[in-house]
């Protein structure tokens, strides 16, 4: 996927998440099995975790690079980073790190919930326009499961990371 598409995928994804937690009845949307998340605790979940991004996008490339190297590999496509996040989900019992865990929420919470992440994903957006195609593949970013991913990588976790939230709700109100 090329930036454009990225941005479009982006776009995507995060709209599909909320239009569809937005069609939730009050009672599913704060529904959530013993121990796990609520529609809109993956909601402030998914927020907490794209919303980094847009600062480090937006540092000075050579901070990158002092901060966290860059690659020392061929990159990954969409699909070998799903591959690779699901191996780690499934290899590990780490939780989210604390910073990405969700405070209680509500679906009274929703239109705040909606207007902070559709304001995170546009300045995600924003800040990959000064980024190069070349220079997505050159500069890495750390994933708290997957450990250092380049730009790109990232970016293509995050697409998935709104459909995977998604399904676990899904799950959650099927019974499952």
């Amino acid at each position: 996927m090329n930036k454009v598409e990225i941005k479009a995928r982006l776009e995507e994804a995060y709209s599909d998440f909320l239009k569809f937690i937005d069609g939730l009845s009050s009672d599913e949307f704060d529904y959530a099995p013993e121990g796990k998340w609520n529609a809109g605790q993956q909601a402030i979940h998914l927020i907490k975790s794209t919303k980094p991004l847009v600062k480090a996008l937006g540092l000075p490339k050579f901070l990158l690079k002092q901060q966290f190297g860059k690659t020392n590999r061929e990159g990954r496509n969409y699909e070998q980073v799903v591959e690779r996040y699901k191996e780690k989900l499934a290899t590990t019992t780490m939780e989210a790190p604390a910073k990405f865990k969700p405070e209680a929420a509500s679906h009274k919470d929703f239109k705040k919930l909606c207007e902070a992440q559709r304001a995170v994903i546009d300045k995600i957006q924003t800040k990959l326009n000064k980024w190069t195609e070349e220079e997505m593949d050159e500069y890495v970013l750390p994933h708290p499961l997957m450990g250092k991913v380049t730009v790109r990588e990232m970016m293509y976790f995050s697409i998935y990371h709104a459909g995977h939230h998604q399904n676990l709700v899904k799950l959650y109100l099927k019974g499952v």
